[in-house]
């Protein structure tokens, strides 16, 4: 369409286009990377324009000019979300920020509790029908442009075409500025890459093949989305789309072709990143932007089983509340969509959310898991709606569990070095007993190589890992299900209690070198169920004392062979050349699994019924 033939009339210069904001005006500015920079910076430069309100979500251009003498005196800055350009402006008290969830700001406008007499926008060149796009911004901006009472729109063809809810006819535009200008880029830098390596790692190990995911504001979930790589058909229902997924479109992980709601298309509200990810998503039909009441609202979100959010904190304290907008007084981003999505996915059909967070902050010097968030720091996410939180230490599964657990788990992935800190201050808040033992300080990223797992008949899988502090209650619920025969041929005795001590000494003696043990177990629902229990402990410099435990009901599946498989790998890296092991004669299952595996081995009658087992490792192969 010719916008000179169609609406010679609406046709402005940037600096008669921003004549149209009367003074008092309370003016939306559209979001992030598809604000309309031209149009900000004539409406900065005309100082006829005064007292003016201005709401906006994420904002770039403005920081340029909230530190000059006067800007202060003519705008009033109030943003649903502090981005990185205005963090500082928002230290020294420059603007004011609304916390609010994304998914009602779209409300707030259309209700005219929030009252807009003027919207700038940016959007694209008109098709032959006279429908501009939005492009990269609808979050909120579809909301603001509609509940204002005037539109000036900044015509960039820079602008990427997007489908949805983008589509704006010039009909709907009171005032048009023809401006061609790149787009606002936000490509955050990584500030640590081993950290983000590790939590990628982590992530890659919870995601599976053909779930939907979301990932939040930050630079942290950006950056370990492209560690997804190897995963298939995965799906995008998201706030943002960033740089970080680009890999994942580019090499066809993400297909959307499992996707319960909307398959085959991202979802998402708004775009943020290089130009070669706003080329990559114009006029390209698999993207799908709705207005930020769509995309995020819970009840939406739930629709997509199997949908994973992933998104960051500030800190997160020892039940599990979280912070996310501001650092002790200091507001430092926002509330943002995190909430929307962490209740959406609960909601989901096998869906949960992630927490990410790095272990520590300032250097090293200050743990971000702590006894409680730092006075003045807002709680985002209840202790009620957390699910699992990722550091570079590991995984912290919370969702559901007790105080106490979520102590030894969050305690489980601190830094090293804050790990007996935290234990202490959770002793002296009553969250745990005054003998609990404290996780090892050791950095335990080599045991993600003993990870194992073994297929079962009716594609029924176990998996195997170290156990770990976290493990104490399920080792509990594990032993007492066993049936008395089998507590006897394991422990010589009718052992009829499994204290809390017994089970804490079990796991305080494993250092995963002299010492470990391995658990072998499966998912059931939301709840992961022990049904094997394998460990070996130092005997002399060269052998090592063996002994397992599987469940009744999982026998003759090959579960004790596999454990002694598993146990024997792991021994030979640490220097042991052979197993020794004290059974009861009477027990001929046990007897024979050993045999099974070593041929060769002695042995020998000892008092008490008992037979000692000498079982010498094969020669490795070099």
């Amino acid at each position: 369409m010719d916008l000179h033939t169609y609406c010679p009339e609406k046709l402005l210069t940037p600096e008669k286009g921003v004549k149209k904001i009367s003074n008092g005006s309370r003016v939306f500015i559209g979001t992030g990377c598809g604000e309309p920079q031209r149009l900000i910076e004539a409406m900065v430069a005309d100082q006829t324009i005064q007292d003016i309100v201005v709401y906006q979500m994420l904002s770039s251009t403005l920081s340029k000019y909230v530190n000059q003498r006067d800007f202060l005196n003519r705008f009033t800055l109030k943003l649903f979300f502090i981005s990185v350009a205005m963090r500082q402006a928002a230290f020294e008290g420059k603007i004011d920020y609304i916390p609010v969830y994304l998914s009602q700001i779209p409300e707030l406008f259309k209700s005219h509790e929030i009252g807009l007499d003027v919207a700038l926008i940016q959007v694209s060149p008109p098709d032959r029908f006279g429908f501009c796009s939005l492009g990269i911004s609808v979050d909120i901006t579809q909301s603001g442009m509609q509940a204002a009472d005037i539109v000036i729109a900044q015509v960039n063809p820079q602008m990427p075409r997007t489908s949805g809810d983008s589509l704006v006819h010039v009909d709907e535009i009171d005032y048009l500025v023809m401006h061609d200008e790149p787009l606002v880029e936000a490509i955050p830098d990584i500030k640590n890459q081993q950290i983000v390596e590790r939590i990628g790692h982590y992530i890659n190990q919870l995601v599976d093949d053909g779930c939907t995911i979301q990932v939040g504001f930050g630079h942290l979930p950006d950056s370990v989305v492209p560690y997804l790589s190897g995963k298939k058909d995965l799906g995008i229902h998201t706030q943002v789309i960033t740089d970080g997924l680009l890999p994942l479109f580019e090499k066809k992980v993400v297909t959307n072709r499992n996707k319960s709601y909307l398959p085959g298309r991202v979802v998402a509200s708004l775009c943020m990143g290089s130009k070669k990810l706003y080329d990559y998503v114009d006029n390209n039909p698999m993207f799908y932007f709705r207005s930020s009441e769509f995309v995020n609202d819970p009840n939406v979100i739930a629709k997509n089983d199997h949908f994973i959010s992933i998104s960051s904190a500030l800190e997160v304290d020892l039940t599990g509340q979280i912070c996310t907008d501001s650092q002790g007084y200091l507001f430092y981003s926002g509330i943002g969509d995190q909430v929307d999505f962490i209740r959406g996915s609960s909601m989901s059909k096998g869906g949960f959310s992630i927490i990410v967070i790095p272990s520590t902050a300032e250097d090293g010097s200050v743990s971000r898991i702590v006894p409680h968030l730092s006075e003045g720091a807002g709680v985002a996410t209840t202790r009620g709606d957390i699910d699992i939180v990722v550091t570079e230490y590991g995984i912290a599964e919370l969702r559901r569990k007790s105080i106490y657990q979520r102590v030894i788990e969050l305690a489980q992935i601190a830094h090293p070095k804050f790990r007996q800190q935290l234990i202490d201050e959770a002793k002296k808040r009553r969250y745990i007993f005054p003998d609990q033992m404290t996780p090892s300080s050791q950095d335990l990223i080599f045991l993600d190589d003993y990870q194992y797992t073994i297929a079962l008949p009716m594609g029924k899988h176990i998996d195997f890992r170290p156990l770990l502090p976290s493990d104490e209650f399920e080792s509990r619920n594990f032993f007492y299900s066993l049936q008395d025969d089998t507590i006897y041929y394991r422990f010589f005795n009718k052992r009829k209690v499994f204290s809390r001590e017994m089970l804490q000494r079990q796991w305080a003696s494993v250092d995963y070198r002299r010492n470990m043990s391995i658990i072998g177990w499966r998912q059931i629902g939301r709840r992961k169920q022990i049904i094997a229990i394998g460990s070996y402990a130092e005997a002399d410099d060269n052998s090592a004392e063996v002994a397992f435990l599987v469940r009744e009901d999982m026998h003759g599946l090959g579960i004790g062979s596999y454990l002694l498989e598993i146990l024997e790998g792991i021994a030979r890296k640490n220097g042991y050349i052979r197993f020794v092991a004290t059974v009861l004669a009477e027990n001929r299952k046990m007897i024979r699994v050993f045999q099974k595996r070593y041929p060769h081995a002695k042995l020998i009658r000892a008092g008490g019924g008992e037979v000692e087992v000498e079982m010498d490792f094969e020669p490795s192969e070099s």
